[in-house]
């Protein structure tokens, strides 16, 4: 592996395999045998095309969001991969800062890597609020389409914005 580039090594654990690298890999952190790249995320497609293509992690099983507030980058997108052929499973993150109510945060869509994409990424965007750039479909799946607010979010009350309990006789 290069001097000073983050990258995976395919069995580096036992001082063998291959070096992988790619201009968007950031960091790369091995844990109880896992391996998580982190990546920056204007070049999310084209990781996933690369992992996809060239190390063979063809199966997308799962994207998936965290919030981390009050830390900035606020939000990490989280996208589980698995390779069919060697049965390796990679996880790759792209942290995101929180955003305004006007410019919402934001990454590019892997649906034209991965077709399974498409309903991750929209129940992250309803649950999240995190935008996905040249999404086919990017409206709600889970919470009604008038809905206002992203329930998954740390800082959303725990009875929703709709509902005030506040006035109940029951207190």
């Amino acid at each position: 592996m290069e001097e000073g580039r983050a990258g995976l090594v395919d069995g580096q654990a036992h001082g063998e395999g291959k070096a992988v690298n790619h201009p968007a890999i950031l960091e790369t952190k091995e844990a109880l045998g896992e391996t998580s790249l982190f990546a920056n995320p204007a070049g999310i497609v084209e990781l996933c095309r690369y992992l996809k293509q060239t190390e063979k992690f063809n199966r997308l099983s799962s994207i998936t969001a965290v919030d981390w507030v009050p830390s900035e980058p606020r939000f990490e997108v989280v996208y589980h991969l698995h390779s069919t052929d060697t049965n390796k499973r990679l996880r790759v993150k792209c942290r995101l800062g929180g955003g305004t109510p006007e410019a919402p945060p934001e990454i590019d869509s892997v649906t034209s890597v991965w077709r399974a994409a498409n309903w991750y990424e929209r129940e992250i965007f309803d649950m999240f609020g995190i935008g996905f750039r040249n999404h086919p479909n990017l409206i709600r799946i889970l919470m009604p389409l008038d809905w206002e607010g992203y329930p998954l979010r740390k800082d959303y009350p725990v009875h929703g914005y709709k509902y005030s309990y506040s006035g109940d006789a029951a207190q």
